[in-house]
């Protein structure tokens, strides 16, 4: 399928969202609610619960099935690899987004990460790279944006995608064309992206089991809990990327001994 193809749908759902975003914020005879209006910046919230559903629906017959079949089947060093290898293809657009970030220290270890994980870590089977200084991080487009400067928008629970905001949504439409698999043609490339789409899913899932779990099971409202919690971890996220101004060698480098 071509790309504009692919990331129409995404494209369309973000500015709907972003036109109806201009939602009436309650009257300001009502304080409270207007302090949980801002607070929340959910102004699509019957929308975004209705997706939510669906995702979970899908999640509940689908996903979470699948993930722990791959959690009680696979052995758990075979499932480390599987996302050290999904991590390291990840690598090449997680060094052009440290770029768009103004970190090219940042950038400089995710090319690091590639090329030995790539090599010496037999195709990111093993991450070397992090025992030999290039320790992995978080980093994506909607991190870059973030470090520009550009506000978040309202939040925004995307079909299949889930918790999310405008800018970020722009992010990830961005990654996918910074991704090198996108312009690979042939076979072979189609068939590595859906397998890498697929084990990234199970991946993923696998790993959040036990925290989406306990939400559902004590969370009143499993909805806002995770809204919230997708926030904080967001933030924390780019705190992070704000925050982190390495200059020091790496671990082997003879300037790390150095006074």
């Amino acid at each position: 399928m071509h790309l504009c193809a692919r990331l129409a749908p995404l494209a369309a759902f973000v500015a709907l969202n972003l036109i109806a975003a201009c939602a009436t914020p309650p009257p300001a005879s009502d304080p409270e609610a207007v302090a949980e209006f801002k607070e929340t910046n959910d102004p699509l919230e019957p929308a975004n619960r209705v997706f939510y559903a669906i995702n979970d629906g899908i999640d509940v017959v689908v996903l979470r099935p699948l993930a722990l079949a791959y959690r009680h089947v696979v052995p758990q060093v075979v499932r480390d690899h599987a996302h050290n290898v999904l991590a390291n293809l990840g690598e090449p657009v997680a060094t052009a987004d440290d770029m768009l970030s103004g970190k090219p220290r940042r950038a400089g270890d995710s090319l690091m990460r590639f090329l030995i994980n790539s090599t010496v870590g037999v195709v990111g089977v093993f991450d070397v790279a992090t025992g030999w200084g290039y320790p992995d991080h978080d980093t994506d487009a909607g991190i870059a944006f973030a470090l520009w400067g550009i506000p978040p928008g309202p939040y925004l629970y995307l079909p299949i995608l889930g918790p999310s905001n405008p800018r970020d949504a722009v992010g990830f439409g961005v990654d996918r064309l910074l991704d090198p698999n996108t312009w690979i043609g042939g076979e072979p490339a189609k068939d590595v992206g859906y397998g890498r789409l697929g084990l990234g899913a199970i991946d993923t899932r696998e790993r959040l089991l036990d925290q989406l779990d306990k939400v559902k099971a004590e969370a009143l409202d499993p909805y806002a809990t995770l809204r919230s919690l997708a926030r904080q971890h967001r933030q924390s996220q780019i705190d992070d990327a704000r925050n982190d101004n390495r200059a020091t060698p790496p671990a082997w480098s003879p300037a790390a001994s150095k006074p």
